[in-house]
């Protein structure tokens, strides 16, 4: 008999809320994991605010090797008012750890709950049957560029190379064609130089490879109109680093809250990072009151694009689904179940989700 290969998953719960969520979310994978016959081993480790604590680093070496070394890494939450005065700052170490893991694409998909649809500050009219993704390029632009301050002024350098579009346009593309074939490019090419060899690069991979796929081209102050005001017009959305993630967070809104939106960071041949978009909260950190379902859709992502497990990320979205149809809601949602309880009523539904063919429940772990 073949032995049952091990995935290894390294674990930074974070700051906030982070640890809570990501409690909610190794339990998701362990049900997963008990009813599919998969095998996962994790290692925890510190980042963020809670690195700087403990060391000063907010992504110190023996973590990033631990995700070096991992098949996924499913990420809570960094951040908080406490270390707003810190020389460095907890959101430094996310940024570390996507450019040494090589994470240039990240995917944030939204698909609105039929069963969240009244939830949505949204008319029903306009958000039912979203189903978008926006691929945003994770390790270029202002984010990154040069830093400087100097007397009453200060600069962020924006720099963008053609291999660094070229390759996130790839990503959509690819993606698109697994979707309705439709990507809308999102940038600022009345304006910005680095938006123009956007548009032009982008142009190129689309002429050169995916003319069966559709392609527009929308400026970025008309798509965050026309992201509230005609939503289901999108199917894949491609841009760059600073608007994908404003863009991003405002169409997380359109499904009800935030803490639904998850999101997988991607490379070539490094492991991916997965976390939930809705930041640390610090306001409600301990109080059993966050969402966990951004987590745990996460988790669905990490076993899809992560580890090659499609079958358990469809149980894990369809759990997920289910809970949320027989009520269960967070107060985010209006909701009086708490973040374990939630999780709870997913793992629920995940241990009486049919099992897929040709798998059989282990009789124990070694």
């Amino acid at each position: 008999m073949t032995a049952q290969r091990t995935f290894n998953i390294t674990l930074l719960p974070g700051d906030g809320v982070g640890p809570e969520v990501a409690a909610v979310a190794r339990e998701v994978l362990d049900a997963v994991a008990a009813q599919c016959g998969r095998r996962f081993a994790y290692q925890t480790r510190l980042i963020g605010g809670a690195a700087i604590d403990q060391s000063g680093d907010p992504l110190p070496q023996e973590t990033l090797a631990a995700c070096l070394e991992s098949d996924a890494v499913l990420l809570g939450a960094v951040g908080g008012p406490k270390w707003d005065r810190a020389t460095v700052r907890p959101e430094a170490g996310l940024l570390a750890v996507r450019k040494a893991l090589g994470l240039f694409a990240n995917i944030r998909p939204l698909k609105v709950d039929p069963a969240l649809v009244d939830f949505s500050p949204l008319k029903p009219a306009i958000v039912e049957d979203v189903d978008l993704v926006i691929v945003r390029e994770l390790t270029g632009g202002s984010y990154y560029g040069d830093k400087r301050r100097f007397g009453d002024s200060a600069s962020d350098l924006c720099i963008y190379s053609v291999p660094e579009i070229e390759r996130v346009a790839h990503v959509a593309f690819n993606l698109a064609r697994e979707r309705l074939g439709k990507v809308t490019s999102v940038d600022k090419a009345n304006v910005m130089e680095t938006s123009r060899l956007w548009r032009e690069t982008v142009n190129r991979v689309h002429a050169a490879s995916y003319a069966d796929v559709k392609l527009e081209h929308v400026l970025v102050d008309a798509m965050a109109m026309h992201l509230v005001r005609a939503p289901r017009n999108f199917d894949v959305i491609l841009t760059e680093n600073m608007f994908g993630d404003i863009l991003s967070d405002e169409a997380s809104m359109l499904a009800g809250s935030i803490g639904l939106a998850p999101s997988a960071s991607l490379g070539a041949n490094k492991p991916g990072l997965f976390e939930p978009v809705h930041g640390s909260a610090p306001d409600i950190a301990g109080r059993d009151l966050a969402n966990p379902v951004g987590a745990v859709l996460s988790t669905a992502m990490l076993l899809r694009h992560g580890l090659g497990l499609t079958r358990e990320a469809e149980i894990v979205e369809k759990s997920v689904a289910e809970a949320l149809a027989n009520g269960a809601r967070t107060s985010d949602l209006g909701g009086g179940v708490g973040c374990r309880e939630m999780g709870d009523a997913i793992i629920k539904e995940i241990h009486s989700a049919a099992l897929p063919p040709g798998h059989r429940m282990p009789m124990h772990w070694g």
